[in-house]
């Protein structure tokens, strides 16, 4: 494998890592600050593609962004509403709100489940025309993708800071404390998941962009890559501030597209990526757990030691 092999891979690793880290910023919002597992997040991220895609393609490709996300703030209204109105369960309604997304956003796309977006005008192509002839020449996606990235992260980190992102955050502590303390839970939670379905859209919307494609399914299974890349973030960033840990789950979203990137390279049938998702949310979640455990079983191993030394 040569340096341009090398460089290859690490444009793509950066490219998908951080366009995708969009989306784990939504799930730090949704998850980690909320304390809500949203599992529409699928349908979310395929709704803001097919919206950018739909809006770039009558020619609008930066309208298309905020397009994208006022989609994505209408689908986290509508999971809020149904979960915080309707009494339906955060996770069943996540659930609900996904399915509804398949039929809107083949709605959206025209009645088809693909969109080809080859002869389209992008952020990423006027990128590429602005950074063309200096030394970013072919870095056009990795730092359209970064842009975005640190806007957001910029975002949330001053959003939390604020009267009402310290409400979000102690309505995912404890809502019946932040009840009691004249906050209106209901108002806290549909503001969060708006925001965090936002981000989500627009993730969908630059990578959409970025492809210059729209595949009904290509949301699935996003939420699964999200909360692995989120759950590694939170390992090799335990403590810190938000912004730390906002880069923590940007960081977790490109070493998961490298270990995407490396099982690719060992010749790894497509179909075993979704296993090697998996495998990676499980040793995510169990290498905190194990540091927890750690001492606990070092003292009991000390104390069968010793018993073992006194017989």
């Amino acid at each position: 494998m040569g340096f341009s092999d090398v460089l290859n891979i690490v444009q793509s690793v950066l490219e998908l890592g951080l366009i995708s880290s969009l989306t784990v910023l939504a799930l730090y919002l949704s998850y980690t600050m909320l304390n809500v597992c949203d599992l529409s997040t699928d349908g979310c991220f395929t709704l803001g593609a097919a919206v950018g895609a739909v809006v770039a393609i009558s020619g609008h490709p930066y309208l298309a962004i905020p397009a994208a996300m006022a989609a994505g703030v209408l689908s986290g209204f509508v999971t809020a509403f149904l979960q915080t109105r309707m009494g339906i369960n955060s996770l069943l309604s996540g659930i609900i709100v996904n399915t509804g997304l398949y039929s809107v956003n083949i709605a959206v796309m025209g009645g088809a489940s693909l969109l080809n977006m080859n002869k389209t005008r992008t952020v990423f192509t006027d990128m590429k025309n602005l950074l063309d002839g200096s030394f970013m020449t072919g870095w056009h996606r990795v730092v359209t993708a970064l842009v975005a990235v640190v806007a957001v992260v910029i975002f949330i980190t001053v959003f939390m800071k604020t009267r009402l992102g310290l409400s979000i955050r102690a309505t995912g502590d404890n809502t019946e404390m932040v009840r009691y303390s004249s906050i209106n839970p209901v108002f806290t939670t549909t503001v969060g998941l708006c925001v965090a379905n936002a981000f989500t859209a627009l993730s969908g919307c630059l990578l959409a962009q970025s492809q210059k494609l729209v595949d009904i399914n290509m949301g699935q299974g996003i939420v699964t890559v999200a909360l692995a890349s989120l759950l590694i973030g939170r390992t090799l960033f335990q403590r810190g501030s938000v912004a730390v840990k906002a880069v923590g789950a940007v960081v977790g979203a490109v070493i998961f597209r490298l270990v995407y990137a490396l099982a690719l390279r060992l010749s790894m049938p497509a179909h075993m990526l979704k296993l090697v998702s998996s495998v990676i949310v499980i040793f995510a979640i169990f290498i905190p757990y194990l540091k927890q455990q750690y001492p606990a079983f070092m003292k009991r191993f000390e104390v069968k030691k010793r018993r073992g030394e006194n017989a």
